[in-house]
């Protein structure tokens, strides 16, 4: 890494734009409105003549489908009854303004590619790779996995059109409003989500004229679209909340949530039902059993615990020796869950031994030969001297 770059103190730049990303307090909105201008007039471009403000990136997108003719098109879509009093609102709130053509390439595209290009002139192809893993890919996974989900959440209330009907005419509907919302979305501008590539040029000394003002807006706000005459800003979520592998996680609420309640649900980073959390609380086997999707139900057993699930089941053991008990669950239409029960040898302090659940895949057949995988080895290699 080059003197310069170390001089930028890469990993306290990454950590200052991991905040960023991560950031759920109000918009900055006087900041904000001051760097779209800013960036409008480093790109060239005249000030949008007025600058409008939603509550998520769902009202961004139908503003942004409004705007380039599309709304009608979600007319007759399986979501219309919720879509059309939220587009009502939105028409509203842009009023007269029209918004002319996209400039998302002069403002976005164009200034990325070239500061993209100095940077790596610069420090070479080693030196750029070394510059991103120490800043943008530090943040690139959690970052830009939630902003397809954002992406995929936003399209599925604005269409709801993932199964499109058999019937000629409205599977032709459905795939014109699928169309249209696809195109409002690869319109936007992340915002704070774009925090991976501003880490890797605010370290490389990048923030330039034109680069320094979306950094300011992505500081400040969250999603926007940027039109001829007319930008659209939206605030940032209110609530995020991610487990220890910064996967979208909450048991009891939405995992991620804006102003207008626009909402992500998941468990561990898989998307769920918003009433599914609800449920959660009145667990028993025989409700497990029953779910037909197979992803809820892990979600389920995760949530209930294998370990008690086996006891109340009242499950049988498939082997055991004296490395511990091998137990199956079988589920319909998933695979089996397999775990293996080992007793701790080493007493706790006060005295008791505690009991341990390992899963290991399904094709295990001993005892032995789990533990042993949980070491990465095979039973045949797994001879400890001293069991722990």
């Amino acid at each position: 890494m080059t003197q310069q770059l170390d001089l930028r103190a890469p990993d306290e730049t990454a950590n200052h734009w991991r905040q960023v990303s991560v950031a759920t307090t109000p918009a900055d909105r006087p900041t904000a409105e001051r760097a779209v201008r800013a960036a409008y007039r480093a790109a060239g471009l005249a000030e949008p003549e007025a600058v409008v403000w939603f509550d998520s990136p769902l009202q961004g997108a139908l503003a942004a489908v409004h705007l380039a003719g599309g709304a009608e098109r979600l007319r007759g879509c399986p979501s219309w009854g919720r879509v059309a009093p939220l587009l009502e609102r939105t028409v509203a709130r842009l009023g007269e303004h029209q918004a002319g053509r996209s400039v998302r390439d002069a403002l976005r595209t164009r200034p990325w590619e070239q500061a993209r290009a100095r940077t790596h002139a610069r420090l070479g192809g080693l030196g750029w790779a070394e510059l991103w893993a120490l800043t943008g890919g530090e943040l690139w996974t959690s970052t830009q996995e939630l902003a397809d989900r954002i992406r995929r959440a936003t399209a599925e209330q604005l269409h709801g059109a993932d199964d499109l009907s058999a019937e000629p005419e409205l599977r032709e509907r459905s795939a014109a409003a699928v169309s249209v919302v696809r195109l409002a979305l690869l319109d936007a501008v992340l915002g704070q989500h774009d925090a991976p590539w501003l880490a890797a040029f605010d370290a490389a000394g990048e923030l330039d004229e034109q680069l320094a003002p979306l950094a300011e807006l992505a500081r400040s706000a969250g999603w926007w679209w940027p039109y001829e005459r007319v930008a659209l800003l939206t605030e940032r979520p209110t609530e995020l909340h991610r487990d220890e592998a910064g996967r979208l996680d909450r048991a009891d609420g939405p995992a991620l949530a804006y102003p207008d309640g626009f909402a992500l649900h998941a468990w561990r980073g898989m998307p769920v039902p918003a009433d599914f959390l609800a449920t959660l609380g009145a667990l028993t086997p025989e409700r497990i059993r029953a779910e037909e999707n197979a992803e809820l139900r892990r979600v389920m057993l995760e949530h209930y615990g294998y370990d008690r699930y086996l006891t109340e089941s009242a499950a049988e053991p498939v082997h055991r020796d004296e490395t511990g008990t091998l137990w199956r669950i079988q589920l319909p239409d998933d695979e089996p869950v397999v775990m293996v029960e080992v007793l701790n040898s080493t007493p706790e302090p006060d005295g008791t031994t505690r009991t341990y659940w390992l899963r290991v895949p399904p094709n295990i057949r001993t005892a032995r030969a789990g533990v042993a995988w949980t070491f990465g080895l095979s039973a045949e290699q797994y001879r400890p001297q001293r069991e722990t």
